[in-house]
Formats: C-alpha cells, sequence, structure tokens
C-alpha cells in the first residue's frame, strides 16, 4: 500500500464523506484492536487465493516491513471512511495507480493482474467482512440484520473506487459469493509466513508481542470452520478460543473506554468536522 500524504480529517466542515454520522462504517472501523484482528482474517482469506497470494506477497513490503505495511493500510481505511469525499478519492487514485504496476504470475505459473475486478471484488469483500465480524464479535452482538446489509450497501462505494466492477450488496449476497470462493482457496506457505509475521510485528516493540499474536489468534478464530480447513489454518494460542475472544472482548472494551475518554483520532476530528458527537462511533 502506497504511503499517502496526511489527511486533514477536520476539513472541509460538513463534507460527509462516503459514509457520514450515524452510518456502520463509522462505528465498525473506530476500535483499533477489533480491526487488527479483522484485517488479519482478511488477510489469511487473500493469501489463499492464488493471484491475490502472489501480488501481495511478491510485490508489497509485507516481508520486509510488516509494520509499515500495516500502518499505510490502516491509514488508507481511515481516509476512506472518516476523511472527507476528496481524501478518499485521493486515496482510491493513489492506491489504482499503484495496483497498475503490479502484474506478474502465480506462483502456480497463472498470469494476472491486481487491476483484475474480480480479484478487487474479493479483496474489498474479504477486507469488508472480516471487519463487520470483528465488529459483532467484540463491540455490538446484536447488529441487526438490517445495519449489516447496510454496511455492505453503502461499503459498495470503495469497492468500485479501488476497480471492482461487482460487489455483493447484503448479508446473503456475502455468504454466497464466500461459498462459491470458498471452492478456489488453498493452502499454502505464505499463509503460514504471514501469521508468523504477524504475530511478530508490532510498532510498540517486544513488549508488545503478545498482544500481537494473541490478535493474530483472534483473526483466525473469525474464520469459519470451512474456511479455516481452506486456509490450512487453525486457532494455537495457549488459551483456546474461549480464552482468545474473552481476552480480545476486554482489550476491546478497554479501548472504546479510552476512545471516549481521550480520542482525537480520525473518527472524534470527523465528528468535529460535522459538528455531531462522537456517540455517533459507538453502539446504541
Amino acid at each position: 500500500m502506497a504511503r499517502g500524504p496526511q489527511v486533514n480529517f477536520l476539513e472541509p466542515k460538513g463534507d460527509p464523506g462516503l459514509s457520514g454520522p450515524g452510518s456502520p462504517a463509522w462505528k465498525v472501523f473506530h476500535n483499533p484492536l477489533a480491526i487488527a484482528a479483522g484485517g488479519i482474517a482478511a488477510v489469511i482469506l487473500e493469501l489463499a487465493e492464488p493471484a491475490v497470494r502472489a501480488g501481495v506477497w511478491d510485490h508489497s513490503t509485507f516481508k520486509t516491513d510488516p509494520i509499515q505495511r500495516m500502518i499505510n493500510t490502516g491509514a488508507a481505511a481511515q481516509a476512506v471512511t472518516y476523511g472527507s469525499k476528496k481524501a478518499a478519492q485521493m486515496t482510491f487514485d493513489r492506491v489504482t495507480r499503484m495496483h497498475e504496476r503490479v502484474t506478474g504470475t502465480t506462483h502456480e505459473g497463472q498470469p494476472y493482474e491486481a487491476m483484475d475486478p474480480e480479484l478487487l471484488t474479493w479483496v474489498h469483500v474479504t477486507a469488508a467482512w472480516g471487519f463487520l465480524q470483528t465488529y459483532i464479535r467484540y463491540a455490538e452482538p446484536r447488529m441487526s440484520r438490517e445495519e449489516q446489509d447496510r454496511y455492505y450497501r453503502e461499503g459498495a462505494a470503495k469497492g468500485y473506487s479501488f476497480g471492482a466492477k461487482w460487489v455483493p450488496l447484503s448479508v446473503d449476497e456475502v455468504d454466497t459469493y464466500m461459498a462459491e470462493k470458498l471452492k478456489g482457496l488453498y493452502v499454502n506457505d505464505t499463509v503460514q509466513e504471514f501469521i508468523q509475521i504477524v504475530g511478530d510485528a508490532t510498532p510498540l516493540g517486544k513488549a508488545a508481542r503478545p498482544l500481537q499474536r494473541l490478535l493474530a489468534q483472534a483473526g483466525i478464530d473469525l474464520l469459519t470452520e470451512d474456511m479455516q480447513k481452506a486456509c490450512g489454518v487453525r486457532v494455537t494460542h495457549p488459551l483456546g478460543v474461549t480464552g482468545v475472544r474473552a481476552t480480545v472482548k476486554a482489550l476491546a472494551a478497554a479501548a472504546r473506554f479510552v476512545a471516549r475518554r481521550k480520542g482525537n483520532g480520525p473518527a472524534e476530528q470527523a465528528c468535529r468536522r460535522m459538528s455531531v458527537s462522537t456517540d455517533c462511533l459507538y453502539p446504541n
């Protein structure tokens, strides 16, 4: 992911961006711990797809500088969620320019292009799905199906802007699409390498690695049993599935508490840009 310019989330006043206050996206993308686990789940699914595996692993900095790669990806997600319409478009344009240069052959010898609309749909859906599943599990378990459908429907603009020609617009459409794509996923060494790398990659140093590894395991746990089998992964943390879920839930709650007390991140700045209370960032 190309490093982009700093985004001013405070300007221009009254610009709602692509989503705006009260949208499911503003809530889903607000908790950094939850988003971290969702992003890991998404990348596992993406790396189990042959063409995306090659594009990500052979053309990105994940292997050489995973921390900066994750920071850049997170910054892009914040820009298109909480930034103005201009900031979002600048991000789409920058990422598209980068993707246009990514071509090659898969590790099995098949040609691919990163701008292939079908690949862009897969990347869009896995990310949207991973973030939503994390939010439901760790922030709003009673999120209505109507609001989940709205999340996918409103998020379609991001998929189209990144180059997809079609994206699913509801929970049912996403489930149907992912069940079909599951048939083409495969177990490979890159997935395991990614899990190892992401478990060690933290900007807070060695002391934070236990937390990072916990989040990596939480990402695996988000995947259904069929997805885990297709990708060749399973939860291996000493705490087990129950312990991982309980610990990450507590950490997510703590992160929400800190954000309410001291938050001045992109989401809170976007609220000030729109002259609304930060209450719109939290479950009702």
